[in-house]
Formats: C-alpha cells, structure tokens, sequence
C-alpha cells in the first residue's frame, strides 16, 4: 500500500494528473454558477422577439441596445432626472456601506476583547437576531423611525441598514483570534484602546471588513422599501425604487419586460463588479470566520 502512494503529494503545486476528478467537478459547479448570470446579461439584450419566444432560448441571437434605449428614453420623460436617483443611491450606499463598517467593527472589537457586565447576554442578543428576516420588523422599524423623526429624510435610508448582525458576528469571529498576549503588550506601551484597533485590529480582519462592505453595499444598493414606505419626497429616493416604479407602471405587460431586463442588468451590475474585485477577501472570510 505503501508503495502504491510513493511519490504521490497529497495536494501538488503544480496540475497533477490525479487532480482531474476535482477539476471536474469544479468546472461544473461554476458553470452552474454562472449561468444565472449570464442570463442575465443576455436578456437584457434580447429584442422583444426572442423575450417570448418559445422555446425560450438562453442566449441572444440577435443582441440589441433596444431595451437600454427604451428605458433612458422612459426615464427622460419623467419630471425627475434618472441622475438625482443616482446621486441619492451613491450617498446613502456610500455612507451607509462606511457606517455600518465602523459600528460593526466596534462594537464587535468590544464584545471580542473588552471586558464588561452582559457582553454575552449581548452576543446571545445578536445571534437570536439572525433568526428575523427583514419584514418581520417592518412595524417595529417604522415606529423606531418615526419616533426619531427622520421620516422622508436620507437617514431615513441609512439608519436601519448599518445593523447587521451577520456582519457583526463574522468580524467578531476574526477578532476572536487575535492573540489577546498581542493587546495587552500594546497596552503596557501605552496605547489606547482605539489606537489598538485602528492599529492593530483593523489590519487583521480586513477580510472579514470587505465581506461587510459587500453585504452593506447589496442591502442598501437594491433596497426598494424604505423608499416605498418611509420616504414621500420623490427628489429622495433611490436608484433601485425608480428602476423598479418604472417598469411596473408601464402599461404594457409586455413592452415592459425589456425594460425590466435592462432595468435589473444596471442594478446587478455594481454588486457583480464589487464581488469580483473583493472575492479573495470573501473567500478568506468565509475559511476563518469559523477557526477559533
């Protein structure tokens, strides 16, 4: 038996032929993968013909602009410009996405590595949160919003998203092993907590920041409710609610799903584009936020 596995490494640098099983299982998992997102792209061009047909086919055979054109044309024709949605989409993402890292990030350093009376009954609190879905406290947000009377206002839009609890358990899980020998040496050189984590602690979890930054920016990118219930002023609501009013109010069914394929390739677009620049520190995240 021995003999057998002479000479055979268990995991090569360099393509071995004993590889090929994974390699083939890989490659068709990541075609599958892929296909939603091609879809995607391809509909977005199809003419209005193959939109319907039937069969549908999965690619276009005769990609268009029509329904890009459809849709900037529509958008021209409304009394806002489409480029105040878009200023009011990058600044609540862009202060939002900051935001949610920065309270994230602190307050998971705290419950991590300080010392205080309840930080597990915290922790627990923030695991049972996982377990609610958005609507679910849908009353209860509104109620906290207009109490704080920030209705049909931009903190109306950024507040509410910079609680994640899915973010905050994953860079806790980072900071966690952090070797609490490396603080306390900081420490005796006398510096002060924030000098610790703005040194120290931010460097290490900077994967577990980025998957944050992906999460904030698809949950504050593609947010439609808060526009739909908390904002009444059209000047202040964002991209993705006026892509998706604009298509819903057409009123041909039909006329209106190549601007809804155009409609979602815009919105997908900047998700698909951040993930592809940040995966590798996705990937690190998700192999260590469970590693204690």
């Amino acid at each position: 038996m021995a003999n057998k596995f002479q000479g055979t490494k268990i995991n090569p640098t360099k393509f071995h032929p004993s590889q090929l099983p994974f390699f083939a299982i890989l490659v068709s998992f990541s075609t599958l993968m892929l296909l939603p997102i091609l879809f995607i792209i391809n509909h977005a061009f199809k003419p209005r013909s193959e939109l319907f047909a039937y069969p549908p086919r999965f690619f276009a055979r005769r990609p268009t602009f029509d329904n890009f054109q459809e849709l900037f044309t529509v958008a021209g024709d409304s009394g806002i410009p489409v480029s105040r949605y878009l200023v009011n989409s990058l600044l609540v993402t862009t202060v939002g996405v900051f935001l949610a890292i920065l309270f994230t990030a602190l307050s998971a350093y705290g419950l991590s590595k300080l010392k205080f009376k309840g930080k597990k009954f915290l922790f627990e609190l923030n695991t049972l949160a996982l377990m609610f879905v958005p609507i679910a406290v849908q009353i209860p947000r509104y109620l906290v919003i207009a109490r704080l009377g920030i209705l049909d206002t931009y903190w109306a839009h950024i507040l509410p998203m910079i609680v994640m609890p899915v973010a905050m358990f994953l860079i806790k899980q980072f900071i966690d092993q952090t070797p609490n020998e490396l603080i306390e040496s900081a420490k005796i050189d006398g510096a002060s907590e924030m000098q610790i984590f703005l040194y120290i602690i931010l460097p290490i979890v900077t994967p577990a920041i980025a998957t944050v930054g992906i999460l904030a920016f698809q949950a504050i990118w593609n947010d439609t409710t808060t526009s739909m219930l908390y904002i009444d002023s059209e000047s202040k609501r964002t991209l993705s609610f006026y892509m998706q009013t604009l298509v819903s109010t057409r009123g041909n069914v039909i006329a209106g799903q190549g601007l809804a394929a155009a409609a979602s390739l815009i919105m997908f677009a900047p998700n698909f584009l951040l993930f592809i620049l940040l995966q590798s520190k996705v990937m690190n995240t998700m192999a260590h936020s469970g590693i204690k």
